[in-house]
C-alpha cells in the first residue's frame, strides 16, 4: 500500500517475503531464529536507535507470521501490537505551545475543572497528573496555543479501543477492538500490525495440498487494468497454489440469498442489517449487542465462495485476499461452517509471490466468474444495488428502504437510531471502512487512484445478471445460512 508508511510497509513486506522464502526451502523452523540477524546485521541501526530494537521487533514480526501474538502472551485479537517498535509517542495530550501570550484573561486555566494549568513565568503549564482530556482549554485559548498531540493510533480508532499502559505502549481493548485495522497503517513507527497465515499457507502448498486463493472483488482495479484475475490466477499457480477464485461471484450468492431473506423480514416487520462486513458485525456484537438478531443469517461472500469450492473439492484449503484486516477475525472468531480456512492482505500475497522469484504479468481476463453486480460488491452501496436486483430476479415488489452506511461513523449512527427504536429505514448496509471493502486499511493504493481502472475493468464484463451466474456456475444449490452447512458435504 502507498501511504505516509511506506518505509514501514517495505521492512515488514521484507520480513513476510524472507519468512516464506525459509518455509519454501524447509528451513523455517531451523533458521528462523538467524533470520534478525541476517536482516539486520548491524552493527550500526538502519532505522532505530541501535540494532538490538531493530532486531527484536524483526523477531516480533516473525512471530506475526506465525500467526502468533509477537510478545508470547496469547490473546484472541487479530490486530496485535508489535511493543518494541512502540515509542517516542507523547503521553500528555494536551500541550502548551510558543504560541502562549502568557495573557492577561486566563481562559486557559479558568476553563480547566480540575485546576490542572498553571501559568508559569513565561507561559501557562498543563500538569498531565492532573489534566483529564476533556478539551476546554484548547477551545478556551484565544491564541490556539494549546496543542491536541493525541496519538495517530488513538485517533485513528473509531470505538475508543486504544489507551496506553504506565509506559506509554499501546494498548488495544480486547472488549472493544472490532480488528477493522485502521491503527495498523496509522502508526508512524508500525508498532500495530495484524497476525499472519504466511507460514501456514507456505506450508500447506509445500505440502501440495488443495489451496484455493479467494480474491475479493475490490481487487480489479488496484494494480491497473492489465492486472486481471487471470494475471493473478497464473501467477499464483506458478507458486503452487491449486486455483483462484473471485469473490464476487460469492457476492452474487450472498445477494440472491440475501434478497428472499430481506423479503421475508420484510413481510414480518423486522428491520435487518447485512453481514458481509467483519468490522460491521464486530461493531454490532461488541458494541450493540442488544441488535444481534437483527443481523442477516446470509453467510458473507468469501464463506460462501469457499462453501462453493469445498463442495467440488472436499480436500480444499481456501485462502481469502483482500485489503481487510477484519476478514481474519472472521475466519477466527465467527468460526462459521465451510467458511474460509485463512485470510490475508495483498501485501502478504505478494511477499509469497516475491518468495518465489515470480511475477505477476497482464493477462486478458477470460474466465468470468462473477455478474457486475458481484463485482461491484467491493464498493459501498454495492450490497444495496446487488440484493435489490436479486430481489427483483426473483419477483419480490416490495418497495424496501435501505441506509447505506459508508464508514464507521455512519454505521455507528444507524446503530443508534435503531437501538433506540428511531430507525425509520427497514434495512442497514453496514460498511466499516469509507468507500466500503476498497478503502479497506490493507488496499494496494488511494481509491481515487484506482477507480477509473476499476470502473474500466468491470464495464468490459459482460451483463449476465445475477442468477444466470449462479446457475453458469452452478452455485444456486450451496446452503447459505450460518448453520446450513455439514463438512465434505
Amino acid at each position: 500500500m502507498a501511504t505516509n508508511d511506506a518505509t514501514i510497509v517495505k521492512i515488514k513486506h521484507e520480513i513476510l517475503e524472507e519468512v516464506a522464502k525459509l518455509v519454501f526451502a524447509g528451513k523455517f523452523e531451523e533458521e528462523k531464529e538467524e533470520l534478525p540477524y541476517r536482516m539486520m546485521p548491524g552493527p550500526k541501526a538502519k532505522y532505530r536507535c541501535c540494532v538490538y530494537k531493530e532486531r527484536e521487533i524483526v523477531r516480533q514480526r516473525i512471530r506475526l507470521a506465525e500467526g502468533k501474538s509477537p510478545q508470547g502472551a496469547h490473546n484472541n485479537l487479530v490486530v496485535q501490537v508489535v511493543q518494541a517498535a512502540c515509542e517516542d509517542c507523547p503521553i500528555s495530550r494536551y500541550v502548551v505551545t510558543d504560541n502562549c501570550q502568557k495573557c492577561m484573561g486566563k481562559a486557559c486555566q479558568q476553563s480547566c475543572n480540575f485546576g490542572a494549568i498553571d501559568i508559569g513565568r513565561t507561559r501557562a503549564h498543563i500538569d498531565p497528573q492532573k489534566c483529564r482530556e476533556c478539551g476546554k482549554c484548547a477551545a478556551a485559548c484565544p491564541y490556539n496555543a494549546i496543542a491536541d498531540l493525541i496519538r495517530p493510533c488513538r485517533r485513528s480508532c473509531p470505538v475508543g479501543a486504544i489507551s496506553m499502559d504506565e509506559n506509554g505502549i499501546c494498548i488495544i481493548d480486547e472488549k472493544k477492538c472490532i480488528q477493522c485495522g485502521r491503527c495498523i497503517h496509522s502508526c508512524p513507527f508500525g508498532a500495530i500490525s495484524s497476525k499472519s497465515c504466511v507460514v501456514d499457507v507456505c506450508q500447506a502448498i509445500v505440502e501440495k495440498k488443495h489451496v484455493y486463493a479467494m480474491f475479493a472483488p475490490s481487487t480489479e482495479g488496484q494494480f491497473g487494468e492489465g492486472i486481471t484475475f487471470e494475471s493473478w490466477r497464473n501467477a499464483l499457480k506458478e507458486v503452487g497454489f491449486t486455483d483462484l477464485v473471485e469473490v464476487g461471484l460469492g457476492g452474487d450468492m450472498t445477494a440472491y440469498a440475501e434478497a428472499a431473506e430481506w423479503a421475508e423480514a420484510y413481510r414480518d416487520g423486522k428491520k435487518m442489517t447485512t453481514s458481509c462486513c467483519p468490522g460491521f458485525v464486530n461493531l454490532i456484537r461488541l458494541h450493540y449487542p442488544d441488535l444481534l438478531d437483527h443481523i442477516s443469517t446470509t453467510v458473507s461472500p468469501m464463506c460462501a465462495v469457499s462453501r462453493w469450492i469445498k463442495s467440488k473439492d472436499p480436500e480444499a484449503i481456501t485462502v481469502f485476499v483482500g485489503p481487510c484486516i477484519a476478514k481474519k477475525s472472521e475466519v477466527i472468531d465467527q468460526d462459521i461452517p465451510g467458511s474460509a480456512d485463512y485470510a490475508m492482505t495483498y501485501g502478504e500475497i505478494r511477499a509469497i509471490i516475491r518468495a518465489k522469484g515470480i511475477t505477476i504479468h497482464e493477462a486478458e481476463e477470460t474466465n468470468q466468474q462473477s455478474s457486475t453486480f458481484g463485482k461491484w460488491f467491493g464498493n459501498s452501496g454495492g450490497v444495496t444495488d446487488a440484493v435489490l436486483e436479486g430481489m427483483k430476479e426473483q419477483g419480490i415488489t416490495d418497495e424496501v428502504n435501505v441506509e447505506r452506511c459508508n464508514g464507521t461513523d455512519a454505521c455507528k449512527r444507524a446503530l443508534l437510531m435503531l437501538k433506540m427504536g428511531r430507525f425509520s429505514g427497514d434495512f442497514i448496509e453496514g460498511m466499516a471502512c469509507d468507500g466500503g471493502c476498497v478503502g479497506g486499511p490493507s488496499r494496494h493504493g488511494e481509491v481515487n487512484k484506482f477507480k477509473r481502472a476499476r470502473e474500466n475493468m468491470i464495464k468490459k464484463a459482460d451483463k449476465r445478471n445475477i442468477h444466470e451466474n449462479l446457475e453458469k456456475l452452478g452455485a444456486e444449490k450451496i446452503p447459505m445460512h450460518r448453520s446450513d452447512w455439514t463438512e465434505n458435504k
